[in-house]
């Protein structure tokens, strides 16, 4: 006679619930299903107006106008932006957008590094105090120091030219702080064995902590250039001849008539500006979260 053993069939329950629980953790439950939806509702919703943009920069002036509305195009006109490529010198407003967007951010790359190098791993006197400071320029709104800034620039005689435009923002408190958050994680003994070897500290910054703060400069690059390539009203001001002007600049003044706006136009010029800032993000998004996570910024 053969005996069966009573541990079998325990042993298949235990072998076959950890399926089952997998598939029961899988099963969509009402919470899950209403995060899922507000989630969808609050994409689409967001999602809406640059849809709106996208489609309503390829209709004529009279479509867009026409009640009701509607949302796909009727008959597809690419005028608008053969508008702003040929009458309006479209090229010479992005290439100025991009030269002051590149040297902001270079300059915010070497000196918040610096100053925040600086606050981190250095002593001197007055460091806690300089610190406070940076942190209270940070809560100041910009459009306090508006005008003072903009007589500052204007009795240095910079009216008018890339300099104000770039050298008014080449270091930012949030840049510097961001940059002393992440250098507060360097091990000090790394450091330290570099100086015992005769490293100054110019080259310790150089060598060793600039190459470890990948994600804080990437994050401080895309926050930069953000904040450079949507600025309107600092530009609007500084600058006071059309060579001068930047994407922001040229489509509130070119889009807007005497007696109406072209729409068509202004949703063709503000595609032109977001499309750039889109593409970064797409391809440093990794670099930016990871850099918001290591120096934790919230």
């Amino acid at each position: 006679m053969t005996l069966t053993s009573p541990a079998a069939p325990a042993a298949v329950v235990e072998a076959t619930e950890p399926p089952r629980r997998r598939r029961a953790d899988k099963r969509v439950t009402p919470g899950r299903a209403l995060t899922f939806t507000v989630l969808i509702v609050g994409l689409v919703v967001w999602i809406l107006p640059f849809a709106w943009m996208l489609l309503g920069s390829v209709k004529t002036q009279r479509e867009i106008l026409q009640r009701p509305p509607t949302w796909w195009p009727q008959q597809f006109t690419w005028e608008n932006f053969g508008a702003w490529f040929g009458q309006l010198n479209f090229g010479q407003f992005f290439g100025n957008s991009i030269v002051v967007a590149l040297f902001t951010v270079a300059g915010n790359l070497v000196f918040c590094s610096m100053v925040g190098y600086a606050l981190a791993k250095m002593d001197f006197p007055g460091k806690k105090a300089l610190f406070v400071v940076v942190m209270v320029t940070l809560m100041v709104p910009g459009v306090v120091t508006f005008v003072p800034l903009f007589v500052m620039v204007s009795s240095l005689g910079l009216v008018d030219s890339y300099a104000a435009l770039i050298l008014p923002f080449v270091t930012t408190p949030l840049g510097v702080f961001l940059m002393r958050q992440f250098m507060l994680g360097i091990p000090d003994p790394l450091l330290e064995a570099a100086r015992i070897d005769g490293a100054g500290e110019l080259r310790i910054f150089a060598r060793i902590v600039m190459p470890l703060c990948g994600p804080p400069l990437a994050t401080l690059g895309i926050l930069t250039f953000l904040a450079s390539w949507n600025n309107f009203l600092w530009p609007l001001v500084a600058a006071q001849t059309e060579a001068k002007y930047t994407l922001p600049v040229a489509l509130s003044l070119y889009s807007t008539g005497q007696s109406a706006t072209d729409y068509g136009l202004l949703l063709a010029g503000s595609v032109l500006v977001i499309a750039p800032i889109i593409l970064l993000f797409v391809f440093l998004q990794r670099y930016f979260i990871q850099g918001i996570a290591s120096t934790g910024l919230k």
